[in-house]
């Protein structure tokens, strides 16, 4: 069995197709399938039911995917470990973050970072934190920037502070003029919210229940951007991230805060403290800390 075998077998698994995967692994499409079926010979057991238009896994290819993953991220760790010997903070890392943050928080970031550290290559996905998570426990990602909610007992979570929560109107809405907003304001509102997939979604519906609102949602949205045009264009009103405000996103808006006790979400890295954690992870967790702390001293 060779490591090549086991990454075109996950490649083929997480694609559903010979050629993708092929083209993903750089190789030909007949070298791979060659490949695959070695294995399969390797292991007496078919792994994937060929169809007409797709591939999919059998009862034993699922069972194998799970130690095939778990072997190359082991190799993928030994890789690093040996990496981090040099002084040098280098190499490739794997950074997922939520949409509420990726957009607004993340290219500025990673540019700031870049210029400290040069020969760190970044891969970026953007997420649910769900899904995120499932990535780092099965260790396709280095660190994930999200919000805070549910406990992760599987997961390191590393504080980056607390962000205000602040209320999106329409320009010309009746309350945008005021210094700040109570929940009692918002009782006739129409709101416009995120899929309940979100972790902003879940926020803001906890307090609307805390403070005893159960306003009609007249859209339920997948981005923020899409919610903001909504909201620009009279059809209702959102709860969003202080760090949206600052973007292009917001125009023919107005974001107001919210009279005391402000509502807020908290802000954190996740890991996996399984895995071992390389110089460029440990840097790039360094640098977000300082980056939040300083963007909360500047607003």
């Amino acid at each position: 069995m060779e490591i090549h075998q086991l990454r075109y077998f996950v490649a083929v698994a997480e694609e559903g197709n010979f050629s993708y995967a092929a083209d993903r692994e750089h190789v030909s499409q007949p070298g791979l399938s060659q490949q695959i079926q070695k294995l399969e010979a390797e292991l007496d057991k078919q792994l994937f039911d060929r169809l007409p238009r797709s591939v999919v896994l059998t009862d034993a290819g699922r069972l194998f995917l799970e130690y095939a993953r778990q072997i190359l991220t082991d190799i993928a760790d030994a890789r690093r470990a040996v990496a981090a010997l040099d002084h040098e903070v280098a190499g490739k890392l794997a950074v997922g973050a939520i949409p509420s943050i990726a957009l607004y928080v993340l290219p500025r970031l990673i540019v700031d970072f870049e210029r400290a550290y040069p020969k760190v290559t970044f891969e970026i996905f953007e997420d649910t934190t769900d899904k995120l998570a499932e990535r780092l426990e099965e260790g396709t990602l280095d660190v994930v920037l999200a919000s805070s909610g549910d406990e992760r007992p599987n997961l390191k979570q590393h504080s980056l502070g607390k962000e205000p929560l602040l209320m999106l109107l329409p320009a010309k809405h009746r309350l945008a003029r005021k210094k700040t907003i109570a929940w009692s304001d918002l009782a006739s509102e129409k709101f416009l919210l995120l899929h309940e997939v979100h972790s902003l979604a879940t926020t803001v519906r906890r307090l609307l229940a805390a403070n005893h609102l159960k306003p009609e949602l007249v859209l339920q949205g997948a981005q923020l951007t899409t919610i903001a045009a909504m909201v620009a264009a009279g059809l209702g009103v959102t709860v969003v991230p202080e760090m949206m405000v600052h973007s292009e996103f917001v125009k023919g808006c107005v974001a107001v805060p919210f009279a005391p006790p402000v509502p807020t979400r908290g802000l954190i890295l996740l890991r996996n403290p399984l895995r071992f954690e390389s110089k460029a992870a440990a840097a790039f967790r360094e640098e977000a800390a300082t980056a939040f702390l300083a963007r909360r001293a500047a607003d």
